[in-house]
């Protein structure tokens, strides 16, 4: 019999610096009397994210979500966007916010990305641009959609929520397509509390967003044009330059924690690991399995229930598909039919605990108690 944990074991912990670092940049802040509307603080963060990420132009927002918005909403879109229904709802809700309609296309059945090579038949003369999600940090295949893109005239958004720091040989993962997003909630490696950022190559846009996350103000008695809120304000910039300074010493941590899973794991019939991470510098965001229900005993929405009475929460990312919302299901993109893979892995997908606290005694028993339930599921079903 395998005990349970004293205290929950969590899927994610926030990365938070020292309260003695954090009280040194709020009294910076409380002598300037500047905490919001791009103060020095918020230019000291662009500047170092700049830098880690290796890109030459970004923009902070107040959240990720209004990134993604704001950053759609400044390329002028119209008409539909091919996007993945294996995503946080946020996504999705973006194009939907800027009167966009989403045509959804079914997901790589090794990478869980937008599957490049079914993009091209979903073009119509409505489409003006592919939204693809770096899952799990993975990067999508951005050459072939890139190429696609090229041949239609099409922009090309990637939300980079789990990829911060990601690199595909040698490259920022900002760096691809026409516009990156990236989050930076509490959940996220990363983290501001609440944030994001938006990376871009066309340098004319950095006025365009400065001004629609501002209310549209260029001066004391100027509006140019529509905006809205969504500026990172000082205190949100300060827990980012003091968290960012944490970041090298947590994937380290992350890398050593992945590597413990994966030694205890492989051994257990029915799991497939989806984030190994060999071929690009990766995001360390999660760590996810996939339970196969024939070799395992059980299946994915059992373990995860099962995992609970052992004070382990895991999570189903992302579950249920945004193209089961109610208000998508009569769109053709998004009949099941169409998206069988997708419709296939989200029923077997778990991020299993994974942040730079988890101890290597801890990992361990995960491990056992996955593979104890995997074991007594096995000796049920051949009784």
């Amino acid at each position: 019999m395998i005990n349970k944990f004293n205290e929950p074991i969590m899927i994610t912990r926030s990365l938070l610096p020292s309260l003695d670092n954090f009280n040194n940049q709020l009294k910076e802040i409380w002598e300037s009397k500047w905490v919001t509307n791009n103060g020095p603080k918020n230019k000291e963060l662009i500047e170092a994210l700049k830098d880690y990420l290796t890109v030459d132009d970004l923009s902070l927002f107040s959240n990720g979500t209004l990134g993604l918005l704001l950053g759609i909403k400044s390329l002028e879109l119209s008409g539909e966007v091919i996007t993945t229904p294996f995503t946080f709802p946020a996504t999705v809700a973006a194009l939907e916010w800027n009167g966009l309609t989403p045509v959804f296309c079914d997901i790589d059945h090794v990478t869980l990305n937008i599957d490049a090579n079914k993009i091209e038949s979903l073009i119509t003369e409505r489409t003006s641009a592919i939204l693809g999600v770096h899952v799990f940090g993975n990067p999508c295949e951005v050459d072939k959609i890139q190429k696609v893109a090229d041949n239609y005239h099409l922009k090309v958004i990637y939300d980079g929520a789990h990829a911060f720091g990601v690199k595909l040989n040698g490259n920022s993962i900002g760096k691809f397509g026409d516009m990156t997003i990236f989050s930076f909630h509490a959940t996220k490696l990363f983290n501001t509390i609440e944030g994001g950022a938006v990376t871009f190559k066309d340098k004319t846009l950095s006025k365009k967003l400065q001004l629609i996350k501002n209310f549209g103000i260029s001066g004391p008695e100027t509006v140019e044009l529509p905006g809205i809120n969504a500026k990172l304000n000082e205190i949100q910039a300060a827990v980012g330059l003091e968290v960012l300074k944490l970041v090298p010493e947590e994937r380290k941590k992350r890398h050593h924690i992945k590597q413990l899973y994966e030694t205890n794991l492989k051994s257990i019939p029915g799991i497939r690991i989806l984030t190994k991470h060999k071929k690009q510098e990766s995001s360390y965001q999660f760590f996810v399995i996939e339970i196969d229900k024939r070799e395992f005993g059980m299946n994915r929405n059992q373990l995860h229930e099962m995992l609970k009475d052992y004070n382990v929460f895991t999570r189903k990312y992302f579950y249920p598909l945004c193209s089961n919302f109610s208000w998508y299901q009569d769109l053709p993109s998004a009949q099941q039919k169409n998206l069988p893979i997708a419709h296939e892995k989200v029923e077997k997908v778990l991020s299993l605990p994974f942040y730079g606290g988890v101890t290597n005694q801890e990992v361990k028993q995960i491990c056992d108690i996955i593979e104890f339930i995997q074991t007594s599921a096995s000796n049920t079903s051949s009784e």
